[in-house]
């Protein structure tokens, strides 16, 4: 075994992979696979904000113990943006190639049960999350230098358009989520009869459980 015989091997997996993802196929695995890891990302960032619930104090010394580790938290937080470009990028590639594939609209509007008013909207409600995360980030990174972030927290979520606007956000994050959960799962091909009526259960519970919590928050 050479190193040029090792060398032909990653070209061959570089070749393979450029057409992969250049195809349909590839991109809602990459679609899938970006969302599963924007998914646990929730799930972690819920885990950390539950701590608002007991106290800000708490909360700042979670937010303290997590910034203590500038270096792991600069690795994550690119590795998370680039993963959500990636994410947001494959998306509208492939919304506005299903338009080039059908330039017309079919005479009959009834939809499949899995083609829900979710899957039509998507474009849109993620270019609606996409807005609330720039405007969020904006409001956590300008003007607030050397305060508690428990304290940027509670002065921004206090305000009450502020707090409907974050509300809105979660309610088509929530939209988002059922449908691309339910994707998510086909993609990776767990699809099988005898899951079916869980699989159809979580897309509604996952959804409400992110709108529920996260809408508590300006409410508290």
């Amino acid at each position: 075994f050479h190193l040029q015989d090792f060398l032909l091997i990653i070209q061959v997996i570089i070749m393979w992979f450029s057409t992969f993802i250049q195809s349909s196929i590839g991109k809602k695995w990459i679609m899938a696979a970006t969302g599963l890891f924007l998914l646990l990302f929730l799930v972690s960032h819920a885990a950390g904000n539950a701590t608002l619930f007991a106290s800000s104090e708490l909360f700042q010394a979670y937010a303290d113990q997590l910034h203590s580790h500038p270096l792991i938290v600069t690795v994550f937080s690119s590795g998370l943006l680039l993963i959500f470009l990636v994410h947001v990028a494959t998306g509208i590639i492939l919304f506005f190639q299903n338009r080039q594939a059908r330039p017309t609209r079919y005479r009959v509007t009834a939809r499949a049960a899995k083609n829900t008013l979710a899957s039509g909207t998507m474009i849109y409600s993620g270019l609606c999350i996409l807005l609330f995360i720039s405007i969020h980030m904006l409001n956590f990174s300008l003007g607030n230098e050397g305060q508690p972030i428990s304290t940027i927290v509670t002065t921004l979520l206090a305000r009450p358009l502020y707090g409907l606007f974050y509300v809105a956000a979660f309610l088509f994050l929530a939209l988002h989520l059922s449908h691309g959960f339910w994707s998510m799962l086909q993609t990776f091909g767990l699809n099988h009869p005898r899951y079916t009526w869980l699989i159809s259960r979580l897309t509604y519970i996952v959804p409400l459980t992110f709108l529920i919590f996260f809408a508590a928050i300006p409410l508290l």
